[in-house]
């Protein structure tokens, strides 16, 4: 991150302008790296570019100017965050739409923060060109349907004789790194995996990051639907089902759905023996479970106050319907406020570095935002099965039995005749998409082709629309006519 302090920008200019940024922002100092959440993307290369540190500087017109030129004003603090935070957009209009989204946040953060009277601040952040609409349709995903048939019976936790006065997982090492889960609606399986993770550590002594693409892609028992959201009690019930879960090393992360790989089902480094809910609405019950293990939650993650958090002890508001999944790894207190320490699965610009402090209160048996409505955590007594040997790096890419392309890219056929595709092109990128023109292909993430623009969009709806619900640029991939020489490859001489 650059040296622009974004807890209070007037630091970062002369004294006599510090009157004008005063309570803009109260922004997370524990930030440390950029993330994009597009929505839609134009048609070249997906090369992630590697973000730089900026060294920001902006030169302020003084307070008596301020209401003449604010909207200046905002530009130049917006385009010091895009610079912050990596952000391009695909046209002049689009980067027009996104910056008045951003005012709207802007003045959302300086409302809450100017009032002063809140256990917590917000903040800009990677979010701040993102609608609350975009934001709540991208960053959820848990599915709380029918659940009263799939609880299990509640059973107490153990009793835990001389409970802490605070607790952290993270001190005993029980806990692995804050994961993003992008723009899929995975957070069930974040929440599934973290739990699985701190009982595996507290057992066996081992932290292992688990697969959370594996639930993803393979766990598709109604209601979990990959990144259309899930139940962790049922992601439970998979890795019993299943003798156990991958590492995250071997199955990683895509953030998208994909085709289950069978053949990495039975590779399980961790399994678990059962699962367990914590009564609902009883707060000393879920605190008792906590004391033993980390614990999955759902709680309502849905409010814009949740979206630009950045620290203290979070209170709402917030409803108490259920639709986002997170884990609780501890609890403490700080001026006499009780709080849960809470792990989110949005990396680690989100919040204090991707962790929140939610209020425990005593006088609502629900909790804030429903935390104590519907928490469980998995039951592990024995050790692991010996950790499989590492899986063979993957051969190339077949595309028939005489063609392939090279490994980690994605076969398109450049001509068809019958329904039998008689020439292939290779497209550098993994699971891709191939376009219609024959010419182009785009990343599974971003699965519409839209050659006109060349784009590469996330829905039909932007295409049919225009939409500027994008939050950054990627050009498509050129099909490249090569691969093997083969049967393939000789036909592809004759019809051209």
């Amino acid at each position: 991150m650059s040296n622009f302090n974004w807890s209070d920008p007037s630091r970062n200019f002369v004294q006599s302008d510090r009157s004008i940024w005063s309570s803009i922002f109260l922004a997370t100092q524990y930030n440390e790296e950029p993330l994009k959440i597009p929505d839609q993307q134009p048609l070249t290369e997906m090369n992630p570019s590697s973000l730089s540190v900026f060294l920001l500087t902006l030169f302020l017109v003084s307070h008596t100017c301020l209401s003449s030129s604010s909207s200046q004003t905002t530009s130049e603090l917006f385009e010091v965050w895009c610079k912050q935070y990596g952000k391009s957009y695909s046209s002049a209009q689009e980067k027009l739409y996104r910056l008045s989204v951003f005012e709207g946040n802007l003045a959302f953060v300086t409302q809450h923060n100017d009032l002063g009277n809140s256990s917590y601040t917000l903040s800009l952040n990677d979010f701040s060109d993102l609608t609350h609409h975009e934001f709540k349709s991208s960053r959820l995903g848990f599915s709380p349907t029918f659940l009263s048939l799939k609880r299990k019976s509640d059973r107490k936790p153990s009793v835990v004789r001389d409970l802490p006065t605070s607790l952290d997982w993270r001190k005993k090492g029980a806990v692995t790194n804050v994961k993003d889960q992008g723009s899929c609606g995975a957070c069930w399986a974040f929440s599934t995996t973290g739990a699985i993770e701190g009982i595996n550590k507290i057992v066996t002594g081992s932290l292992i990051s688990l697969s959370e693409q594996e639930l993803v892609d393979c766990d598709r028992v109604y209601p979990n639907n990959g990144c259309n959201g899930g139940l962790m009690n049922d992601a439970f019930r998979f890795v019993i089902d299943n003798n156990g879960i991958d590492t995250e090393e071997d199955y990683p992360y895509k953030g998208w759905d994909d085709t289950c790989i069978k053949k990495k089902l039975k590779r399980n480094a961790v399994t678990i023996d059962d699962y367990t809910d914590v009564p609902s609405n009883d707060e000393e019950q879920l605190l008792q479970a906590v004391a033993s293990q980390p614990v999955s939650v759902g709680i309502s993650g849905s409010d814009m106050a949740f979206q630009l958090y950045s620290k203290g002890i979070f209170n709402g508001p917030c409803s108490t319907s259920l639709d986002h999944a997170v884990l609780i790894v501890g609890y403490g207190s700080e001026n006499g406020v009780d709080y849960w320490i809470v792990k989110n699965s949005w990396g680690t610009n989100w919040g204090m570095n991707g962790y929140m402090h939610m209020m425990r209160d005593h006088s609502n048996p629900k909790g804030v935002c429903g935390i104590n409505t519907l928490a469980s955590y998995p039951i592990k007594t024995g050790e692991n099965p010996p950790l499989p040997p590492p899986s063979p790096p993957p051969g190339p890419t077949r595309c028939d039995i005489f063609t392939h392309c090279a490994t980690g890219e994605t076969c398109c056929c450049a001509k068809r005749v019958v329904g039998i595709c008689f020439s292939w092109r290779c497209c550098e990128l993994d699971s891709a998409v191939c376009c219609k023109d024959q010419r182009h292909c785009c990343p599974r993430d971003y699965p519409i082709c839209d050659t006109e623009r060349t784009l590469c969009l996330q829905s039909n709806v932007q295409l049919s629309t225009q939409s500027h619900a994008a939050t950054g640029n990627l050009t498509s991939k050129a099909l490249e006519s090569r691969g093997s020489l083969g049967w393939g490859s000789m036909i592809r001489g004759w019809i051209l």
